[in-house]
């Protein structure tokens, strides 16, 4: 049988985009069995492995030392395999989410059936068998350079598996917890498993962990893409602000497409019978004349992000590989791709929740309000209204500038210098993740400031995402810690662009 690359279309998953796969990934999925295809690519490329290895033909990992010690020969495929994911060990700080380390397994054992890592059809199986009765290993998110894959943070998936380190365990509930790795194994009626080298090669040798990151942060932006659009539409009606600014002739005429898209949402939530009024300017501040070409140029960079990590998560990232006969030593584990598409993701979601930080900053100043009171405050002067808001979503917007600093700025080269050009594309992931986590909080922020500017103005709904805004931060007939009601926005917003998301698709 003959291997053939990897297609990089979406519908050779059998399912379209990256939203398919975190589903495909999710507690309750599960991975269907090898099929006959998968079995013989499978054995074919352990087969080409065989023959290097009869022919004393040297392969690195398995004949050869890792890294910068491939120059020295070895010679037990176990000693070498517990060896391997041992010294690596060395992950630190909080684990990623347990989404996300499903998501991690799944994508690396997606990679491993793919039939160019030598990997055993019969160990596969251990693995999938795992990964569907729930074993979900504790990944720490900190100490790889992303150069040789993620090594550290897989490393601790294949100790895990080994019945080493930790792992998370779900109730009845849905509640997680961390218990040891073997108790959650014992749990399961599963045995530790003992990583021959081939496999834990194939296995730690890959980016899974940043990009599943990755993967969960560009669809967590993409929502807040549309979370935005949603909420400059409701200003706009709250303040009678010009739609022209978001007519379909505007966008056809430049002919960016994520412009006309966005522009499209947010007429959809505009009311038929709006109309401008006339104590408005005929030309809005740019934070909301300007929303499309601000929200549409992000999201057509995340949707490129989008595309590059779908790739990669329909390639193999690890090394060696064979090909049509031959063992071919070379970079896949590279994450350079991963660590791209992560950045951009980060600055294209900043600039979005930039643009909610200066439409809530519209919002509170009688310039721009309409002349309403400053801080959308009933009792200026014995109250402050939403002043501790926006100085918080303006503190936000800081350290997301930080998060999203593109890491690859700070490559250094390790190991010997044997990985003597890294991407940290993890530590680009693991930022833009607490970046997202402010930008939402940017997005509640902006929520409050409509709520509390439907009530200024008189123009409360009763029904839909507003009504339920408006049960969140009622008015403020005093003042109140807001912090609460900043989260709960968000969390609407999020559900609620998720839905427009889904029923759009």
């Amino acid at each position: 049988m003959t291997q053939t690359p990897i297609a990089t279309d979406s519908g050779d998953l059998g399912m379209p985009g990256l939203d398919a796969i975190v589903e495909a990934a999710s507690w309750t999925a599960k991975l269907g069995p090898l099929t006959d295809a998968d079995v013989a690519r499978m054995h074919e490329s352990g087969a080409v492995v065989d023959g290097y290895l009869a022919e004393g033909k040297p392969v690195y990992g398995l004949t050869q030392g890792f890294g910068p010690l491939v120059t020295h020969s070895a010679k037990s495929e176990m000693e070498q395999g517990n060896s391997l994911i041992s010294h690596l060990g060395t992950a630190q700080g909080r684990p990623v989410d347990p989404e996300a380390s499903r998501l991690v397994f799944w994508l690396r054992l997606n990679s491993m059936r793919k039939g160019f890592s030598a990997v055993s059809p019969e160990f596969w199986q251990q693995l999938a068998d795992l990964w569907n009765a729930g074993f979900t290993p504790v990944i720490p998110r900190d100490g790889t350079v992303s150069a040789s894959g993620d090594l550290q943070p897989l490393a601790h998936v294949a100790l895990a598996c080994a019945g080493h380190g930790e792992a998370w365990v779900r109730d009845e509930r849905g509640a997680w917890t961390v218990r040891p790795a073997a108790e959650a194994l014992a749990g399961l009626n599963a045995q530790p498993l003992v990583w021959p080298v081939r496999e834990a090669l194939a296995f730690v040798n890959g980016t899974g962990v940043g990009l599943a990151v990755s993967i969960l942060n560009q669809r967590s932006a993409l929502r807040l893409v549309r979370a935005v659009a949603t909420l400059t539409a409701r200003l706009t009606v709250l303040l009678g602000g010009n739609s022209e600014h978001y007519e379909e002739g505007v966008g056809l005429a430049r002919g960016q497409v994520g412009q006309l898209e966005t522009a499209r949402w947010i007429r959809a939530d505009l009311p038929r019978e709006h109309r401008r009024d006339e104590r408005r300017p005929l030309q809005e501040p740019y934070s909301l004349r300007c929303a499309p070409q601000v929200l549409g140029a992000s999201l057509d960079q995340l949707r490129a992000a989008g595309e590059f990590l779908l790739r990669e998560a329909n390639g193999v990232t690890d090394n060696p590989i064979t090909f049509e006969g031959r063992v071919l030593h070379a970079g896949n584990f590279h994450a350079m791709p991963v660590g791209f598409a992560s950045e951009q993701t980060g600055l294209a979601m900043h600039m979005a929740a930039y643009l909610a930080e200066r439409q809530l900053a519209l919002v509170v100043s009688p310039t721009t309000n309409g002349d309403l009171p400053i801080m959308l405050t009933p009792r200026a002067g014995r109250g402050a209204g939403l002043a501790g808001v926006q100085i918080s979503a303006t503190s936000f917007i800081s350290r997301i500038r930080q998060l999203v600093t593109p890491a690859s700025l700070t490559t250094l080269p390790t190991n010997g210098w044997n990985q003597d050009h890294v991407p940290m594309a993890l530590n680009s992931a693991n930022g833009v993740g607490e970046a997202l986590e402010l930008g939402w909080l940017a997005v509640g922020s902006l929520a409050l400031g409509a709520a509390q500017l439907a009530v200024m103005t008189g123009r409360e709904d009763t029904t839909g995402v507003w009504a339920e805004l408006a049960a969140i931060s009622p008015a403020l007939e005093a003042d109140r810690p807001m912090a609460g009601e900043v989260r709960a926005a968000a969390a609407l917003l999020r559900d609620h662009a998720e839905t427009l998301l889904r029923d759009a698709a």
